[in-house]
């Protein structure tokens, strides 16, 4: 290149070279998407491959097994009914969610909408929740036995099952239940206020609604634990076969019905066809909640 006074202009070298350093940057950035991209994907297909495996497995160990003795009202060691299970499951899920629910979804409304910012019970409140939630089942087995079943005498039964259940979902739902509300924008909460609304009001009308969704996500993994939970209702609920009759009776849950069965090595093939009943039970709950959080999404 060359000036109006006729000489010429020499460019630095870094000028001149500046294309090159600029292409192996964008370079080494394509090869490192490249990579995450893959590791990515790898990882969603390797789950979803496992997720498939498992229940293929059972489904194929587990239908061939299905007979109509398994269905039957009373359990007899030659036809290993599961139906009694079935019942007794029913009834331990919906009594841990109606003890369960409303405390842990009052606390989770006064931790996000009353309690003030750096407040200590607060705080004492939040690292009680992650300690109780980190806490293995066989600890909270042996409490509810040593508490409900020997404490209080009411022996091995229903309710007390319930309750150890109950101690055990609370942090779950609680931690899920302030997520939601936390999620709910400050701007629904003001237009209420706005429009003369109360603080009580505006919880149960505005809030409350708007962080459905993630309230029902919590308390689908709570009922995912409450049925697949083995080691704290043998402790607290028994292994009797014979369907509740009240609250203070004992009763096996399918996953207990089923450990006992394989643990027993007689009746190995039943317990993959009562695999396969938890796991229809497990997935029809989780369609149901998941259409009623869409509907009331839409809503």
């Amino acid at each position: 290149m060359s000036n109006p006074a006729g000489g010429a202009i020499s460019l630095p070298r870094e000028t001149v070279r500046t294309g090159r350093r600029d292409s192996e940057p964008r370079s080494t950035q394509g090869i490192q998407s490249l990579l995450l991209r893959v590791l990515v994907y790898g990882a969603a297909i390797f789950t979803f491959a496992v997720l498939l495996f498992l229940i293929g497995y059972i489904l194929v160990r587990g239908i061939p097994y299905l007979t109509s003795d398994l269905f039957s009202l009373e359990y007899t060691s030659e036809n290993c009914s599961m139906m009694p299970s079935i019942i007794t499951t029913v009834e331990m899920t919906l009594l841990s969610l109606l003890i369960a629910i409303p405390i842990s979804v009052f606390t989770a409304v006064y931790l996000v909408e009353y309690a003030k910012k750096g407040n200590k019970l607060v705080g004492l409140m939040r690292l009680t929740t992650e300690t109780l939630s980190g806490i293995p089942s066989i600890v909270y087995g042996l409490f509810g036995m040593l508490f409900f079943v020997t404490q209080l005498g009411w022996k091995m039964s229903l309710l007390s099952g319930a309750l150890t259940l109950s101690i055990m979902i609370l942090p779950l739902i609680m931690r899920s239940t302030e997520e939601a509300l936390l999620a709910v924008p400050d701007m629904y909460r003001e237009a209420s206020f706005g429009l003369g609304a109360g603080k009580l009001r505006t919880v149960f009308r505005i809030v409350l609604p708007s962080a459905m969704p993630g309230i029902l996500a919590g308390i689908i993994l709570a009922v995912g634990r409450v049925v697949g939970e083995t080691a704290a209702l043998m402790y607290t609920a028994g292994t009797a076969t014979d369907i509740p009759t009240s609250l203070f009776s004992s009763g096996r849950t399918l996953a207990v019905h089923m450990y006992c069965l394989s643990s027993e090595g007689l009746h190995t093939d039943q317990a993959y066809a009562t695999a396969v009943v938890l796991l229809l039970i497990v997935l029809v709950m989780n369609t149901v909640s998941a259409l009623i959080a869409r509907k009331l999404t839409k809503k």
